[in-house]
């Protein structure tokens, strides 16, 4: 295991330090397929055991300091890149993304690997909570109901504070992301449905059954009544409560409406 001095507060550096949670993190890696990028390399701790994978890496780390000692300690198929992520342009052939993410820079991390292609799937170590919140455990975010279409999320475990060094504040998390095969919604539609995603999880009325009919509008507000009635929900449902094949779903109903009523208006115009 490599040696730290203490982290950079302006970099998030909270390196991770225990055995058992890289393991963890190599296991995960390991039953994915193709080249690797790293997000925050460090001193190397994913680094150098995600070599005996044999596969390709690309390590990207923005301290140049740890960058270039790094590049002098790795095999001959890793290339380490100093440099910020979010400036990385990452490669169009297929490729996992593995990252130790910085706490206070997460959201800007996924929003910029889930507007990548290529890429199938990632192993992310975020912040406990958040890591919670992306894989929707006790009910989706707006980001995560925005995405899900494409991409599923899962929670694959939790690391402690004590895991890293400096230690953090608080405990982080495991997320796994794996780009779906068949989509549950066509790419061309996307904006289209994150418009809808948001308009639902902003919209005014007292659960689904409420804001669901208003957001929809009067061409599919009554197949929309209908699609909720045959769901099985407890109690008031919320935007949250929704899965990703009801997303998919209600947007489909609302979608074919609009572009029904759209086509009824070019035939008249």
């Amino acid at each position: 295991m490599p040696t730290y001095r203490a982290g950079r507060h302006e970099l998030g550096q909270n390196f991770l330090t225990d055995p058992e949670a890289v393991g963890t993190i190599i296991s995960l890696v390991s039953q994915t397929d193709g080249p690797i990028v790293e997000i925050g390399a460090g001193a190397g701790a994913l680094t150098l055991p995600m070599q005996r994978l044999r596969r390709p890496i690309t390590a990207i780390e923005i301290d140049p300091r740890l960058a270039r000692t790094l590049q002098h300690r790795v095999d001959p198929a890793t290339t380490v890149v100093p440099g910020d992520f979010l400036h990385y342009r990452l490669p169009r052939a297929p490729h996992v993304i593995v990252g130790n993410l910085p706490f206070h820079r997460t959201t800007a991390i996924l929003r910029h690997v889930l507007h990548a292609d290529g890429w199938t799937a990632a192993v992310l170590l975020l912040q406990w909570e958040v890591a919670r919140r992306r894989a929707a455990v006790g009910g989706a975010t707006m980001m995560t109901a925005q995405w899900w279409p494409w991409y599923g999320f899962e929670l694959a475990g939790r690391v402690p504070a004590a895991a890293f060094t400096p230690r953090p504040g608080t405990d982080a998390g495991l997320l796994t992301i794996t780009r779906r095969s068949d989509p549950l919604v066509d790419a061309a539609r996307r904006r289209r449905y994150k418009t809808f995603v948001h308009d639902v999880f902003t919209g005014s009325g007292r659960g689904l059954h409420e804001i669901l009919p208003r957001v929809a509008g009067f061409p599919a507000r009554a197949a929309v009544r209908m699609w909720l009635a045959d769901q099985r929900f407890r109690g008031t449902p919320l935007p949250r409560d929704l899965s990703a094949a009801q997303w998919a779903e209600v947007f489909a109903i609302v979608d074919r409406c609009a572009s029904a009523t759209d086509r009824k208006r070019t035939r008249r115009g």
